[in-house]
């Protein structure tokens, strides 16, 4: 369940920046993107500095590797990657 100000509570930069997405994709942004946009500072910033070191740190595994198990899971949760 996802809070209904995830979706529509973003500062008017990010409304444009969205609306700007929607015009080049043709849909509406990926729900992760609202969420990383919603409260950049408490969470997004963070978030995406984590998943950067996890997807491209140093590992056992290969880039191409882990972006491979990251679309599995993906695809098991039913969740757009």
């Amino acid at each position: 369940m996802r809070l209904p100000r995830v979706d529509h509570g973003h500062s008017w930069y990010v409304r444009a920046f969205f609306g700007a997405a929607r015009l080049l994709m043709r849909m509406d942004p990926p729900d992760i993107m609202k969420t990383l946009y919603y409260r950049p500072g408490f969470f997004g910033l963070r978030f995406s500095a984590l998943t950067q070191e996890i997807m491209r740190g140093e590992s056992p595994w290969t880039v191409g590797e882990r972006e491979l198990f990251a679309a599995h899971v993906s695809a098991l949760n039913q969740c757009v990657f």
